[in-house]
């Protein structure tokens, strides 16, 4: 049996803007991740021409077993589909990137602990965990740059147009200040801080946030491209503040980095509600994390309040609430 795990992640500062080529900032989430076992049921691995049966057919001998999110079946059966699947197109691009032309019969099993459409990369976990244990069972070495690629071709289906940044801080799993088709840059943590998260109960539509978001900036470009150069401040002014400790500063930036997503139209009346009684119940500072519409919202806070807020949270309605200390 073959394993591979990922972690999930969270965008502290700069979702949006990272598409359009500013700085972002984002950290792995490492309470919540996705697991994927392989048992292979087929003959050799290492050869690129092994098959149960003939080159027509392997799809039927390749089994997906992923109850969190919905997935049961053949790969055949995902493969027909109209519309690409991610699961799909991941195993299929691994397969050409090693020039496998039939592989092995295998039994897939995912399991992940990352909400669906909630904003904490469940999509670009559950490739990056794939893609290291299918590599893996066929005898294969991938580096990290290799998996983080794969990853970023299967994010395009769950996504559009995606900055990158999601499969980036998962496949290396350490905080990253993200600009690109930039080389990655890492940061460091001064003085560590805590953050509550909270899951708003309603689905993050990423793929449709960041086509609004683009269509607002072909409309208005100039306009957008103010609100995006406002968010890139506001990022470099946060890294700096992490990096340097100065914890009480991140939360009116995390404050105004809110406002600027609601001009991009990405947030909601259930984030607006979470974020404000974050801060009525004593929080530094808060806002959505992800594509918005949905998913998760982020607060700032002392230590010694986080338990009281997450609490206050969840009667503003959060669906669910992480406590997790950066450091």
């Amino acid at each position: 049996m073959i394993s591979a795990t990922a972690p999930g992640k969270l965008i502290l500062f700069g979702e949006h803007a990272v598409v359009y080529g500013r700085p972002a900032l984002a950290i792995p989430l490492l309470q919540v991740g996705v697991t994927v076992m392989i048992e292979l049921a087929g003959p050799d691995p290492a050869s690129s021409h092994s098959s149960t049966s003939d080159s027509q057919n392997w799809l039927e001998h390749i089994s997906i077993t992923a109850p969190d999110i919905g997935r049961y079946g053949t790969l055949a059966s995902y493969a027909s589909k109209p519309e690409p699947d991610p699961i799909a197109a991941a195993i299929g691009n691994l397969f050409s990137a090693l020039g496998v032309t039939t592989p092995p019969a295998m039994r897939i099993h995912i399991t992940s602990s990352i909400p669906v459409a909630s904003g904490l990369g469940s999509g670009a976990a559950v490739s990056v965990a794939l893609i290291r244990a299918l590599a893996t069972s066929l005898g294969k070495t991938l580096s990290d740059e290799q998996v983080n690629q794969l990853a970023f071709e299967t994010e395009k289906l769950y996504h559009g147009t995606p900055s990158g940044i999601d499969n980036t801080v998962i496949t290396y799993a350490r905080p990253v200040y993200f600009v690109k088709n930039l080389p990655l840059e890492t940061f460091s943590v001064g003085a560590p801080f805590t953050l509550v998260i909270a899951d708003s109960g309603i689905i993050a539509a990423t793929h449709e946030s960041v086509g609004d978001v683009r269509k607002l900036w072909q409309a208005e470009p100039v306009r957008l491209e103010k609100i995006f150069s406002s968010i890139a401040n506001i990022v470099d002014q946060a890294r700096l503040a992490i990096q340097t400790g100065d914890i009480n500063f991140l939360g009116p930036l995390m404050n105004q980095n809110h406002s600027l997503l609601q001009e991009l139209t990405v947030s909601s009346p259930e984030l607006d509600r979470l974020t404000a009684a974050a801060l009525s119940c004593g929080a530094l500072g808060a806002k959505l994390s992800g594509g918005g519409r949905g998913g998760n919202m982020i607060a700032l806070v002392q230590p010694e309040t986080a338990p009281a807020i997450a609490v206050a949270l969840r009667d503003a309605g959060a669906r669910g609430t992480i406590i997790t200390q950066v450091s």
